[in-house]
């Protein structure tokens, strides 16, 4: 890859890094309560991405521990991560994850691979025994509820970064579209699609790296 200026790699993590969406079958498996009622609110624009993880996670009562056991052997890492990182760090590339997704598993399932080093920005998770209080912290260190992976991007952008996108989702659609490139798969890759954004599709990480050679 010609670099002709500092390069950022922006990864999202649930469905992206991992072949399922971590919170979803924590909330199936836990919530107490109609979580999908707030999904659906978000499916329709009714609240925001964190405004529905804020109020799905207070759902869960369970401890910290009994929630990470059971991502155990359920989730795995999309092939070829590992392997798309170390490419990054070779190039001279800064990797960073920017995740609606929560602190606590992400942390743990990057220990689990030796990745622990990863620079992550995500939700912020306390265990309370009213429920899982969700916290989003944007670059300033004030509390955000909408566009947190836009806004991670705006601050790459003013960094004088060229930024490659990689996620699946819709949450990931606003915030890849300011992007240099976009690696998408899932229903990011079907609304770039739907909207002629130009964009590499992938199903696993080996075939990011053979994108990103070719940029």
């Amino acid at each position: 890859m010609k670099q002709v200026k500092k390069t950022l790699v922006q990864c999202d993590f649930d469905g992206t890094v991992t072949d399922k969406d971590v919170s979803f079958l924590l909330l199936d498996a836990f919530a107490d309560g109609d979580w999908r009622k707030h999904l659906k609110q978000y499916q329709e624009g009714k609240i925001t991405v964190g405004q529905f993880n804020t109020k799905s996670l207070a759902m869960i009562k369970t401890d910290r521990q009994t929630l990470v056991e059971h991502i155990k052997d359920r989730v795995k890492v999309r092939a070829g991560f590992s392997k798309m990182v170390e490419y990054c760090r070779g190039e001279g590339f800064r990797f960073v994850i920017v995740s609606n997704g929560q602190d606590f598993y992400i942390g743990e399932m990057l220990a689990d691979i030796g990745m622990g080093d990863i620079e992550v920005f995500c939700a912020r998770s306390y265990f309370r025994p009213e429920g899982v209080i969700v916290q989003y912290i944007g670059p300033d260190g004030n509390p955000l509820d909408r566009d947190f992976k836009e806004t991670y991007v705006n601050l790459f952008l003013d960094e004088g970064y060229r930024i490659i996108y990689i996620g699946n989702g819709d949450s990931d659609f606003v915030a890849a579209q300011r992007c240099d490139h976009i690696f998408a798969t899932g229903t990011l890759l079907k609304r770039c699609k739907r909207h002629n954004i130009a964009c590499m599709p992938f199903t696993d990480f080996s075939q990011v790296v053979r994108g990103m050679e070719l940029l």
